[in-house]
């Protein structure tokens, strides 16, 4: 019965990843312009207020008023998920 280890061991690893991955990192409520990661300037233009909502795996989701109105980033593929876990979760 020990023929399924390494998969199982993989699998768990991969739902620990997943769980990692859409975990929030950080809120950043704001109405500026200058975010590195930001190429939507007329979102916080004059008295507009963003939240963005950063996640582990780095991609970024910007509310305004309650409604998602831009994603920064990309969720990273499974392959490359596991391989961020490991790199920046596990110590």
């Amino acid at each position: 019965m020990t023929q399924y280890t390494d998969k199982v061991e993989q699998h768990g690893l991969m739902i620990a990843a997943q769980k990692w991955a859409n975990a929030i990192a950080g809120i950043h409520s704001h109405s500026l312009s200058s975010m590195h990661y930001d190429d939507r300037p007329q979102d916080t233009e004059g008295t507009k207020c963003v939240t963005d909502i950063e996640y582990n795996c780095g991609v970024i989701k910007r509310y305004q008023g309650g409604n998602l109105i831009a994603q920064f980033g990309e969720f990273p593929p499974e392959s490359e998920l596991v391989d961020r876990f490991q790199k920046y979760a596990i110590n």
